[in-house]
Parts: C-alpha cells; sequence; structure tokens
C-alpha cells in the first residue's frame, strides 16, 4: 500500500512538474506571437511611411528637420543598452542575481536617456512649427518614430518589475524566462531603431 502511494506521489508530482514546464512553453511561445504581431505592425508602419515622405504639403522636409548629432546619439546610447542586456542575460546564467540587477539598471536609464533625447525632438520640432496635423510627411513620422517610442517605455516598465521579482524571488526558472523575453524584446526593438534611423533619418537627410 505504502509503495503504492509512493508511486502515486511520485506521478503527481512529475505530473505537476510537465504542467508546469507547458505552461512555460505555452507562455513563451505566447511572447513570440506578440513578437511577429509587432513585426507586422511595424512593417505596415515603415511602408505607410514610405508612401508619405515626400508628401510635405509644403511643410518642413526631413532635411530641414532632422539633426543628426541627436539622432546618432540616440542610436548609440540605444545599441549600447542592448549590449548592457546582453550583459544581464549572462549575468543570469552564471547565477549571478546582483550582476543581473546591475545591469538591467544599467540598461533601464540608457532606455530612459534614448527616451528623454526622443521626446526634446519632439518637442523642438513641435516649437518650430512641425506638428502632426501638418502634413502627412510629419503624421507617418510621429506615428512611426512614436510608436518606437512607446514600445521602449513599455520595455522600461516591464524592465524594472523584473527587476523588483529578481530582487524578491531570485533566480528561477520563470525569472529566467522572463528575462530572456525582456532581452529578445529590447533586441528586437533595436533591430527596429536600426530601420528608423536609415529610412527615415538617413535617407531623410540625403
Amino acid at each position: 500500500m505504502a509503495h503504492v502511494a509512493a508511486n502515486q506521489s511520485s506521478h503527481d508530482h512529475d505530473h505537476g512538474h510537465d504542467g508546469h514546464h507547458d505552461l512555460e512553453a505555452l507562455r513563451t511561445m505566447g511572447f513570440w506571437i506578440f513578437i511577429i504581431t509587432d513585426c507586422i505592425i511595424f512593417g505596415t508602419l515603415f511602408a505607410t511611411y514610405a508612401v508619405l515622405m515626400n508628401s510635405t504639403a509644403g511643410g518642413p522636409t526631413g532635411a530641414e528637420l532632422f539633426e543628426m548629432p541627436g539622432v546618432i546619439a540616440e542610436t548609440f546610447i540605444l545599441l549600447t543598452s542592448s549590449f548592457t542586456s546582453g550583459l544581464a542575460v549572462l549575468s543570469m546564467n552564471r547565477g549571478d542575481k546582483k550582476g543581473l540587477i546591475g545591469w538591467l539598471i544599467v540598461t533601464a536609464l540608457l532606455g530612459a536617456s534614448f527616451i528623454t533625447l526622443e521626446v526634446t525632438e519632439f518637442l523642438k520640432m513641435i516649437d518650430e512649427g512641425a506638428k502632426i496635423s501638418t502634413s502627412a510627411f510629419l503624421s507617418a513620422f510621429y506615428t512611426l518614430v512614436g510608436t518606437h517610442g512607446i514600445h521602449v517605455s513599455i520595455g522600461l516598465i516591464w524592465m524594472i518589475a523584473l527587476m523588483l521579482q529578481v530582487a524578491k524571488r531570485g533566480i528561477t526558472p520563470v525569472t529566467k524566462r522572463k528575462i530572456g523575453n525582456i532581452s529578445l524584446y529590447w533586441h528586437f526593438l533595436d533591430v527596429v531603431w536600426i530601420f528608423v534611423f536609415t529610412i527615415v533619418y538617413m535617407m531623410g537627410v540625403r
């Protein structure tokens, strides 16, 4: 009887473990679906911008508005944050909780600096009369670049929440999955920004 009970207990434990593993796999798949839908969203926004980029309606053009030193600084900051997010994952894989949180803090600070520069750029452009309603070009510009900025802001909130979770619970299979996801999300935003930098800004000042 005791042998049967032990076997039942072992079976229940294995079933619970498998159920947890399946749930984690399902959540990872859900994250990938989210990334795919984001690709579709940004692809649509890039296509719209490409169609409308010359529709200035007599208003200012990208060559007149874009200040490349600031944009290059934004690019450098965001690419550096991608590197530091990778260092956070390496720390996590080593079981270094302090290093993980430390690199996430650096990544978040770089992300916040990027957003600050972008908001400053937008406010200066609006102050110069280049509003979202000024032309189709500016509508497409603010929508595309602003959508990317909103994604970075969401990533910052997500990152801060994960830092608090790791500080409280440590490095667990659940927090490892979440850190892996936020790192992938951050790299995805860097790739999108490279396209923004090339298509919007470099082609805009050409």
